[in-house]
């Protein structure tokens, strides 16, 4: 659920003019100016604009790259969203983030308040693998994210856990990231990835769990269903992942292999776990592969930058090339068929060993019945973790 940001009439906003800040080189101190925006949001309805006027012609300068090298307390993101949001004005005309700028231009951008960092409770349904007053670790659906962003300040993880402590189990979650409204988060699941996560209910739990990520002592295993036959039945994909070099929308969120100083070491373990080959009368023969993957790095989109790379996208994750699974017509699974299905750590208080695991969700498991029903040959390979393990 997205809430759509208010920015109030620019005519009756508290104006904060920049040109006033600006030092030789064009350059504003982002606290005199963050702390002029907030003297000014006072009782104010409409949102402060922070106005700049141009004395002289700038080469090749869009609005969005000339407000982020002045604004630098907001990020390029950050930036375009307000633009696109129709946050910023040239000459009191809306202006796209695209708009070149030339002398005499007088800008103005409203700047939202940050994010609160309290968090609303949410009656939002949570399967709970365990907890206690230091921990709790849920089995997460998909289509949910765990902590409130720019974007989505509701909705969440968080929400339902804040719901849970209030009206069910008691307690809390640590403090640890409260600031930036991730208390308790550990670690994270992309929105449509499911299965077994972790939160921290107090400080001490949080960091000693959140070292064992970091030393990379927790074992993380998950499965998913790939387009291609994955050849051989075990590898490690050991390459190094970064930001995607173009920054045009759709390209801004996603993660590539690169081998360059913004590429930073990321490694896969990849297991067979079953091949198929399904006859379909539409679009013909068409071989899918369930494989584990054992994380050695906690990489941004790393399974999915990974599979995508070697030629294997994850049925249902077009960012990176998967396309949801039709089987006669039907469409069984639009989302990324990945699956946090096993989480194993040391208690960070007590030191007893927990290990975790969860069976993929309805969507999941009807594709794979399907793929099985289907299938011509089908191959299981003995692993650490038996496949029963996972419900499957």
């Amino acid at each position: 659920m997205q809430r759509k940001l208010d920015f109030g009439n620019e005519a009756d906003a508290p104006i904060i003019n920049a040109t006033e800040l600006t030092k030789p080189g064009g350059k504003i101190d982002p606290d005199e100016l963050r702390a002029r925006v907030e003297e000014a949001r006072g009782e104010a309805e409409a949102m402060p604009r922070v106005q700049f006027e141009l004395w002289r012609d700038l080469t090749d300068a869009r609005l969005d790259k000339y407000l982020t090298s002045r604004i630098t307390f907001l990020s390029r993101n950050q930036m375009q969203q307000i633009i696109d949001s129709g946050g910023a004005s040239i000459n009191g005309k809306p202006a796209k983030r695209s708009t070149k700028l030339k002398k005499g231009d007088t800008l103005r951008l409203a700047i939202p308040p940050p994010p609160s960092s309290e968090v609303v409770p949410e009656e939002i349904p949570i399967e709970v693998l365990f907890e206690d007053t230091h921990l709790i670790v849920l089995n997460k659906a998909p289509d949910i994210i765990v902590h409130p962003a720019r974007a989505e300040l509701d909705g969440t993880l968080i929400n339902a856990l804040a719901w849970h402590f209030e009206n069910t189990t008691g307690g809390s979650l640590s403090d640890v990231g409260k600031e930036l409204a991730r208390p308790g988060v550990v670690h994270r699941l992309d929105r449509d990835t499911s299965g077994c996560i972790v939160f921290a209910k107090d400080e001490e739990a949080h960091w000693k769990i959140g070292a064992q990520f970091q030393d990379r002592s927790v074992d993380k295993r998950y499965l998913a269903v790939v387009h291609g036959r994955v050849e051989p039945e075990a590898m490690v994909i050991d390459k190094p992942i970064g930001p995607h070099p173009s920054k045009v929308k759709g390209y801004r969120e996603k993660m590539v292999v690169r081998h360059d100083d913004l590429g930073k070491p990321s490694v896969t373990i990849c297991r067979v776990r079953e091949r198929y080959r399904l006859h379909d009368r539409v679009v013909g023969d068409q071989e899918f592969t369930l494989v584990e993957l054992e994380l050695k790095t906690g990489r941004t989109h790393q399974i999915r930058v990974h599979l995508s790379d070697e030629g294997w996208p994850i049925v249902g994750d077009d960012m990176y090339g998967g396309r949801a699974f039709e089987h006669e017509g039907k469409t069984l699974i639009s989302r990324q068929s990945l699956h946090a299905a096993l989480l194993a750590f040391a208690h960070p208080l007590t030191g007893e060993s927990m290990v975790f695991d969860a069976p993929p969700r309805d969507d999941m498991l009807t594709l794979i019945e399907a793929l099985r029903t289907g299938t011509v040959e089908r191959l299981n390979v003995a692993q650490t973790v038996p496949l029963v393990r996972f419900g499957l």
